[in-house]
């Protein structure tokens, strides 16, 4: 038999595009006595961007060639958006980089966000448990790292201890769930599992197995209530590396869930009013997120941890898109994903910016930014506006599109759709201190210098606060993919 090599190096440009990038900027950052830090930084996150770019371009040529390598791998529209979409994110996570003053190893930074884009992008293409595993882990060790990485903060060495310790035990019970349903299926291909558990009647093993998956991805996903490593880790990580973790992580890891779930594992989703399947499991652990974040955000004064609680919510309302791409498809879910990872991204970008000149821990120290810096104040604006769902903003677009999609279902998804709109609301007032902060409140210090925003931050900044207007204005620029 004849493997078709060509169609594998057809399939992987852009993984090579970021895995060369990487190599490069590590190459090239090892004259480095001469060289200052802000220079190193500069001359890494170039080298990186300009993989990303490559990557990005690679991509999109490679048209919807639809399956390639024997099946391993899926190009249809979902996974080429979502592969364009988690390069973006990361290209923007190098821009706010540019922001960050604590980073003693900037190469290796930018190295291990190419090599995490990476296990991204192979998510976003994989339709077979094994690839998926493989891609899921090299993009969570990654993760895991850029979460330790400042030094300067005992906060982060925490962090990564935490993320590294659920992220294993997650690990575990998804590789013993992906060898429960090759056992039961005897296969490891998507479509072909789809094909054997339509055949074959629903069994206490595959539930087992279902419900392992269910967890490890809960646990990926910073679903409650498999949540408690998100705030450590998002407070304890350098502010890019939060940014990454709660943007192009969740888009490119739903995309795989959608996958795995309704084309792989769609024949026993079961149903919501009872009926044995992953369905009812997705809708409990939904319902708990929700409810549990949006509660705790409430008692929050610090804001890294604030959004950590505001992401565990958004992955709430993500898997009721999830429930309802049974009938309304893919598009609800991907536009969500990616305009909250726009919204964080740029928000974590803002807390990096400050970061350069002291503390962002607390409430308080956004006070008197609107004296600072305008040019952050607006574009906070813009990025707290979104993940409150305020219109004409991407943010609310993104929430009536999957509310909607879950409505149309009606029964339970019906009501567990008010509830999250009931729970928006909620998370308004929530949303409305953070900006209170920025816009209304004095800075403690009269004297408080004037904040400087390096141009690529501020650049990155002001592309991803357009970005998020113009696709609340014109939707179809997403939801028109599909």
């Amino acid at each position: 038999m004849n493997t078709p090599y060509g169609e594998l190096l057809v399939a992987l440009r852009p993984e090579l595009c970021l895995v060369v990038g990487a190599l490069v900027a590590l190459a090239v950052d090892l004259p480095k006595s001469s060289r200052s830090p802000t220079q190193r930084l500069q001359i890494s996150s170039t080298i990186g961007a300009i993989a990303i770019i490559a990557a990005l371009v690679c991509g999109l040529d490679a048209g919807l060639p639809g399956q390639l390598f024997s099946g391993v791998f899926n190009l249809d529209m979902l996974a080429q958006a979502s592969r364009a979409g988690v390069l973006g994110l990361a290209l923007l996570t190098l821009g706010i980089t540019a922001g960050t003053s604590r980073l003693r190893h900037p190469a290796e930074f930018v190295a291990i966000i190419l090599f995490a884009t990476a296990g991204f992008t192979l998510m976003a293409v994989a339709q077979q448990l094994l690839l998926a595993f493989l891609a899921l882990e090299l993009a969570s060790l990654s993760l895991y790292v850029l979460a330790g990485f400042d030094k300067t903060r005992p906060e982060s060495a925490e962090a990564a201890l935490k993320y590294f310790l659920f992220g294993g035990v997650s690990a575990a019970f998804m590789l013993f769930g992906f060898s429960l349903i090759y056992g039961i299926t005897g296969s490891i291909e998507l479509p072909e599992i789809a094909h054997r558990l339509a055949m074959t009647d629903t069994s206490p093993l595959l539930m087992v197995a279902l419900v392992m998956v269910l967890v490890a991805f809960g646990f990926k996903a910073a679903a409650a209530p498999f949540h408690l490593w998100a705030p450590d880790v998002y407070e304890g990580a350098p502010a890019p590396a939060s940014a990454l973790i709660a943007s192009a992580s969740k888009l490119a890891g739903f995309t795989l869930f959608l996958r795995l779930l309704w084309p792989g594992l769609g024949a026993v989703s079961g149903n919501l009013t009872g009926t044995a399947g992953w369905l009812p499991v997705v809708a409990l652990i939904a319902v708990a997120s929700m409810l549990l974040s949006n509660l705790a955000a409430l008692a929050q004064s610090n804001v890294r941890r604030l959004l950590a609680y505001s992401a565990i919510a958004h992955a709430g309302a993500l898997l009721l898109g999830v429930i309802a791409a049974g009938t309304s498809g893919p598009s609800p879910v991907f536009y969500y994903a990616a305009t909250y990872g726009l919204a964080t991204v740029g928000a974590f970008g803002v807390i990096a910016v400050i970061e350069r000149t002291g503390p962002c821990h607390s409430l308080s120290d956004l006070a008197g930014l609107r004296t600072r810096s305008p040019l952050l104040t607006g574009c906070l604006f813009v990025f707290i506006l979104s993940l409150a769902g305020i219109p004409p903003l991407a943010g609310f677009v993104g929430k009536f599109v999957v509310f909607s999609a879950a409505l149309k279902l009606g029964g339970l998804a019906g009501w567990m759709a008010l509830l999250a709109i009931f729970l928006s609301a909620i998370a308004l007032y929530y949303y409305l201190l953070i900006l209170k902060q920025a816009l209304v409140v004095p800075a403690a210090a009269p004297t408080s210098a004037p904040l400087r925003v390096p141009p690529v931050a501020a650049f990155a900044l002001l592309i991803t606060a357009g970005l998020i207007v113009l696709l609340g204005l014109w939707p179809s620029l997403l939801l028109g993919l599909f």
